[in-house]
């Protein structure tokens, strides 16, 4: 895509031509002139975006949560002691408000049965598997149909003009790069997220890396900046969120210097999509929602700024 297709036709179809959209376009029309005071050099035109609530639905909860639960009912025959024991006995039973009640460390303990005790390779098999059949539980759309048809043409649009596009999320980054490059068009090494610890091994002669049930790093809140720093070097001058998890790399973020773009999802279609903020157990966006308020971050409203929100089922 040259620069005379991104001006000659509108790079933004399914946004509204309000206020979010306008801020968008202009930013990038800004820090991508030559000549322009606030011009960025292709180099530092980086964009970090959060995953769940941001690119891709994240209710009823967590899809890789929901991964989980398909991983804790394929493996439920091996452990018929999960019958009794919670967050197992909660997930096998499909109450998601008692599961999630047991918080991070519930969370923890189902991703390290169900994500641990293997290669690299054959959780690369089982997530690539899950991810083309498996199916929303209200939508019945393929999970990567639940995917933001105006973030999709976002990430299409900065990258036209030079922008690199990473991911950093709080899910597993293990779970996402199998199919980022596929569905958002952003490679394995364009992905930061939470990592559990992996060793080498050497089995039957061929050299393997194995999943451990051990945290290494939470990319979430705080460790998000800490991810950027570790894995870019760069401090990103545009950043896409949705929640008070975000809050951290939004701070980092727009404290540079030069121009910086904050944009916050919020979830505001109850009839097209979800409607929640404050007070939701699955992607809280309040701290963030008044900070975004006193400095000046745009806030993207999906009910009257997005035309369309998910593509259409293929």
């Amino acid at each position: 895509m040259n620069a005379t297709f991104v001006y000659a036709a509108d790079p933004l179809p399914s946004w509204n031509d309000t206020a979010p959209k306008k801020a968008l376009v202009a930013f990038v029309e800004k820090v991508t002139k030559p000549g322009s005071p606030d011009f960025v050099p292709v180099a530092e035109r980086i964009a970090t975006f959060d995953n769940d609530g941001t690119l891709w639905a994240e209710q009823p909860m967590y899809f890789q949560l929901l991964f989980a639960l398909d991983r804790v009912k394929a493996l439920a025959s091996q452990h018929p002691e999960w019958k009794g024991e919670e967050p197992f006995s909660s997930l096998l039973r499909g109450d998601v408000k008692a599961t999630l009640a047991g918080g991070e460390p519930a969370i923890t303990r189902i991703v390290m049965a169900t994500h641990a005790e293997m290669t690299t390779e054959e959780f690369h098999t089982i997530v690539s598997a899950w991810i083309d059949t498996a199916r929303h539980p209200v939508t019945k759309r393929l999970y990567t149909e639940m995917v933001y048809q105006p973030m999709l043409e976002l990430l299409a649009y900065l990258r036209a003009n030079s922008f690199k596009t990473f991911i950093v999320s709080g899910g597993g980054i293990d779970f996402m790069r199998p199919w980022t490059e596929k569905v958002y068009g952003i490679p394995p090494e364009q992905v930061i997220g939470s990592t559990i610890k992996t060793k080498f091994e050497i089995r039957d002669g061929v050299p393997v890396l194995v999943r451990l049930p051990e945290l290494d790093f939470i990319d979430d809140k705080q460790g998000k900046p800490i991810g950027i720093q570790q894995h870019i070097g760069r401090r990103p001058i545009a950043v896409f969120g949705n929640s008070d998890g975000d809050l951290e790399m939004f701070q980092w973020t727009t404290a540079g210097a030069g121009p910086r773009l904050a944009v916050i999802v919020h979830h505001t279609d109850a009839e097209r999509e979800w409607a929640y903020d404050r007070d939701s157990s699955i992607g809280r966006l309040d701290k963030g929602l008044d900070e975004a308020t006193s400095k000046g971050w745009t806030v993207v409203s999906m009910k009257n700024d997005w035309h369309t929100i998910f593509p259409a089922s293929k």
